[in-house]
Parts: C-alpha cells; structure tokens; sequence
C-alpha cells in the first residue's frame, strides 16, 4: 500500500506540563485514541529553545528538562483530523508538518515520483523486540542497508508511541516488545528504490516513509548547499527548513563530540533551537554498522542533530554545521512546508501547509 501521508513533530521539553499533565503524555494519548499508524516519542541528548536554555544528560543540573521529540505519522485525512486538538494544546515549543509517502503492508517493486530521485529520506518503524529469524530487527535493517550502498542510518529508540495504530508504551516491568523504533536512512532516490522491495520481504508488517531530502555533506565534503528558498510561497504561506546532521558520539571537533559542539555553537549565533538524539545502532561514512557494545571503553553510537528555522536562518546555520562537519558525517536539508512557533512571548506559524516545487 503506497500513500501519501503526513508527518507531524513536536520539539518541546520533557517537563512541560499541560493541564497538570505532562505535554508528552498528552500528545501520546491523542496519537493512542485516534489510532495513528505509527508515532513515536523520543528523548533528546542535548539541546535549546526559544529561551535559549541549553540542557544535556552531561551534566547533572543541566540534565532535568531534557529536550523530547514527538512524531505521528498516517495518511494526510488522518493527521489534519489531529490538527484541531494539537492546536488547541497551549504550550510552548516547535510543531512542524511535513509531507510524505507511506508505505505499509505489501511492498512490491516502487517507481519513485520525480522529486525524490535527487535524495531520499527512508524511515523505517520497527517494534524494539521485533526479530528476523531470531535477529532484532533494527540490525537486520541496518546491514541490509549497508550492503546496499545507502549512505548512512540511524537507529532511535522509541519510549512511547503507538504501532499500526495500537499504542505501545515503554514500562519497567514488560518485554516492550511492541514500542517502536525510527531507522532514519539517507540515499540517492535509484538506491532506496531497489532496496524498498527487499525490505518489505524482510519485515512481518513493515511501515516506511519516504521524504525528498537534500544530501549538503558526507565524509566532511561538501556535495551542495541547502536549496535557496524564498520566505514564503504565492500565497504568502511562511516556508520552513531543516537540517540534519548525522554523526557519530566519537566524532570530534576541537575536543569536542561534532553533536555538542553544534548545538552550542548554534545556540551562540542564534539559530532558533537545536535538538540531539543520540541513536543505539548505526552507520555513516563508510564505516560498518555500529553502537553500544559491552565492555568497550567509550560510547560508539550514532547522534542525529536537527534544526528547523527560516530559510535566511538555516543559511546562517549551515555555514556553522559545514565548518564543524569539515571531517565527519553526513548533513541533508529539506522543506518544512508548515510549522508553529509558541513561546511565552511569540506566536509565529500556522500549521497550514505552504506549497511550492524547486
């Protein structure tokens, strides 16, 4: 089954509270009761936002409201009939809408529309005990991808979410087999194409989304700058960007690991918010699948930093990440084509989709 969906993200932070609730619960719940076929809450390594308040898991007093990632994912009817709810939730943070095509169930050989031949973001939702003859399932998508050429993905894991529209929550005492996992993958549109099939064989019940994307870096060298794009489209709908930088935790810049040394070095030349999501498993530049192993000394693992910001702002940031990414990692922009911005002070955004073709 191939459709077109939408994406819906929220940044925000883990201790934000709604009603006496926490935010990410509440979202959760909506994304539970309307059956969303795929969401996923993700807790963040290190971060900003509109206040500029910088937290990371180094640092114990800087660790308490660590930034969160909530992302649902369905079919363009069922994500505008959220829409309504999530802007009646008043809080602070970033909430994008971002197309995309999803495909679920039986996957047979797919011709790609022409916008995502240039680059294609794959995502691949997998449960976290889920297995392929008796190998988790994030490993077996990882090196099948490998094998292929994809330039590189990530493995994030999931603490809450639902899963074919059933919700799945993380708890101390169960297998949680059934919480799902994001594989963020990035390859040339000719290449995710061949393997899509192979994947559809692979998985029990796959769902994948595919996004047009921009590949700006790999291996440190610079392929092509983030698309130049207007403030707004013919109709005066605002247009957003968004960057992702995936490295690794070993990779450094001036002492540094590349993640935080991004994301302060952002939040110093005022880029609007950053967020780390340190992954468990997976590979870019060249190097095999890899992550967290016992009695190693050091964390191996992969950590993908995102920005979204105005088209004038992402340019400014880009030439902070190509600096910082002059020997690691690979770096993609895309359109954001609807995002809200809510702060104490500032309302910015609609979550009405802008529409334009570059």
């Amino acid at each position: 089954m191939n459709l077109d969906s939408l994406k819906l993200t929220a940044y925000f932070g883990e201790r934000q509270r709604v009603g006496g609730r926490f935010l990410a619960d509440v979202l959760l719940d909506l994304f539970g009761e309307r059956e969303i076929a795929t969401s996923v809450l993700l807790r963040g390594a290190e971060g900003f936002g509109l206040r500029h308040a910088l937290r990371t898991d180094r640092l114990l007093t800087l660790s308490e409201d660590l930034p969160v990632t909530a992302v649902a994912v369905d079919t363009q009817e069922r994500v505008e009939g959220l829409l309504e709810d999530v802007r009646t939730i008043d809080h602070c943070g970033l909430v994008t809408l971002e197309r995309a095509r999803m495909l679920r169930d039986d996957i047979g050989p797919v011709v790609l529309p022409e916008d995502l031949h240039e680059a294609t973001k794959l995502t691949v939702y997998v449960g976290r005990q889920e297995r392929v003859y008796r190998t988790p399932a994030f490993l077996a998508v990882c090196d099948l991808l490998h094998r292929r050429g994809i330039a590189g993905a990530t493995v994030l894991l999931g603490v809450d979410g639902t899963a074919h529209g059933e919700r799945a929550r993380a708890r101390f005492f169960g297998r949680n087999a059934d919480v799902p996992m994001m594989i963020i993958a990035v390859g040339s549109g000719e290449r995710i194409g061949r393997v899509l099939p192979e994947l559809g064989g692979l998985l029990r019940r796959p769902l994948l989304t595919l996004e047009r994307v921009r590949v700006c870096k790999q291996r440190g060298e610079l392929l092509a700058r983030p698309h130049q794009l207007p403030p707004s489209d013919q109709a005066g709908m605002a247009l957003w960007q968004k960057l992702m930088v995936y490295t690794s935790e070993r990779a450094m810049h001036a002492g540094q690991p590349v993640h935080q040394a991004l994301v302060r070095r952002l939040r110093e030349t005022g880029a609007r918010g950053a967020t780390a999501l340190r992954g468990i498993w997976g590979f870019h530049d060249d190097r095999p699948p890899h992550g967290d192993r016992l009695l190693q000394l050091g964390r191996s693992v992969p950590v993908v930093t995102v920005v979204v910001d105005t088209p004038d702002r992402i340019a400014k940031s880009f030439d902070v990440v190509d600096e910082i990414t002059a020997e690691h990692g690979v770096v993609t922009s895309e359109l954001v084509p609807a995002m809200r911005v809510v702060s104490e002070n500032q309302r910015d955004g609609t979550l009405r989709l802008a529409r334009f073709s570059f």
